[in-house]
């Protein structure tokens, strides 16, 4: 399978980037506190971005982000419950303006929204919530997707992170295969596929939701973490090793 840019093994063969040290002022949000260990490659334009309730590694080749890691737990989503959505959108200042997407690039797309890799309903504080409307914390996605399949996705989520016996760690991102369709002037990837990544330290499992990018996509049987590993070529959770 082709997967995140059209060959991920030309990525791989320019080497690995552990990611040790890139989010250190927010290593809580990964398991062991290890960042997944993504393809590096100068073309893909990485750059990590801490907030307050999750991290993003940013690509500034496909203006979304590579993932979205955030550490949930039934205090924060109890937390979560009391916040207002504000649907500030806006884009982040600290990336350079030729690696990110801008308000404009989404506008007259219809049928595409501005779809979260970490829920808006996820976060447990005023800030925190603003903060999810980063654009470096989304990606176009159709709409039917985004607020039905992809909307069931998330609240299974949560409704596990409320019954886990500990923090649950899920990591979030889009996969492009193929010629890959963007929107506005600034030329933003529109995913082919996206998935979630659950590992719950408690029990050491690990699963991952993985649905196509389509409005008539529905949620399917969950995909092992090994699964996930092969087709997007990314370690999510490295000095781990998930129960099967």
């Amino acid at each position: 399978m082709k997967t995140f840019f059209v060959s991920v093994a030309l990525c791989l063969a320019s080497g690995v980037a552990s990611a040790s040290g890139s989010f250190a002022q927010c290593p809580q949000f990964f398991a062991q506190n290890a960042a997944p260990k993504a393809p590096s490659s100068a073309e893909l334009k990485l750059r990590p971005l801490c907030y307050d309730a999750f991290a993003v590694m940013h690509s500034g080749r496909s203006k979304t982000p590579l993932y979205v890691a955030e550490r949930l737990s039934r205090a924060q989503l109890i937390d979560a419950r009391d916040e207002t959505r504000t649907n500030r959108f806006f884009s982040d200042a600290r990336l350079p303006r030729a690696e990110r997407a801008e308000l404009d690039d989404y506008k007259g797309n219809e049928g595409i929204d501005r779809g979260h890799m970490s829920p808006a309903a996820d976060q447990p504080t005023a800030q925190a919530m603003s903060q999810s409307f980063t654009l470096a914390n989304v990606v176009p996605q159709y709409s039917q997707n985004n607020r039905k399949a992809w909307a069931s996705i998330e609240k299974a989520t949560r409704k596990y992170a409320m019954r886990a016996a500990g923090d649950v760690y899920v990591i979030t991102g889009p996969v492009f295969d193929g010629n890959v369709r963007t929107i506005g002037n600034g030329k933003v990837w529109v995913p082919t596929y996206l998935y979630k990544l659950v590992y719950d330290p408690s029990t050491n499992r690990a699963w991952a939701h993985w649905i196509e990018n389509s409005d008539a996509a529905r949620p399917g049987k969950p995909i092992s973490y090994g699964e996930l590993v092969k087709r997007t070529g990314i370690e999510f959770l490295p000095g781990v090793q998930p129960a099967s």
